[in-house]
């Protein structure tokens, strides 16, 4: 039997070993544009390493994951982090494993808001993209440039992410 991996709600305190949790958190909050704009400042910080590195913005479009779901491989980026923020006001799940001698550990599986973003950390074992009520698409701010920026890691036994909790929950 696969193990199983439970659900937790995003926050930035828990995923805070991962990487940071981009929302308009109201005590980063900051007036601009003559009171016109609030600004959520400095919610996350991007992260690139190599020469000729350079930051970029890509739109990325997840199809929905269907449950259980069978997580049978993590990556990670050597050479940048790579952060996503949803376009859509749906949640969606950000997975998760600390480094366990090179290889990714137990994954954990957070559930976001459509209303979170997470920077995931340079060289943090993540799960691809999973969108999970509809096609919903991403900003995503990570590195391009010379240099090998991706490592994958296919576990022997997978784990199972069982069900979703309820609407209500997600939101």
């Amino acid at each position: 039997m696969s193990p199983l991996i439970s659900i937790e709600p995003l926050t930035k305190e828990a995923f805070a070993p991962f990487g940071s949790v981009i929302e308009a958190d109201p005590s980063s909050a900051r007036f601009i544009n003559g009171g016109n704009t609030e600004r959520f400042h400095a919610r996350a910080e991007v992260d690139v390493v190599g020469e000729g590195a350079r930051v970029i913005i890509n739109i990325f479009r997840g199809q929905p994951r269907t449950f259980p779901y069978r997580l049978a491989m993590m990556e990670r980026h050597p050479l940048g982090s790579q952060s996503f923020s949803p376009l859509h006001d749906r949640p969606w799940l950000a997975v998760v494993a600390e480094d366990e001698g090179g290889r990714p550990g137990k994954p954990r599986a957070f559930l976001a808001s459509g209303r979170q973003g997470v920077n995931y950390g340079r060289n943090v074992w993540h799960h691809p993209l999973m969108a999970i009520e509809a096609a919903s698409d991403f900003l995503v701010v990570d590195r391009a440039g010379p240099g090998d920026n991706l490592e994958e890691f296919f576990y022997e036994e997978p784990f199972v992410i069982p069900d979703l909790p309820s609407k209500e929950t997600a939101r």
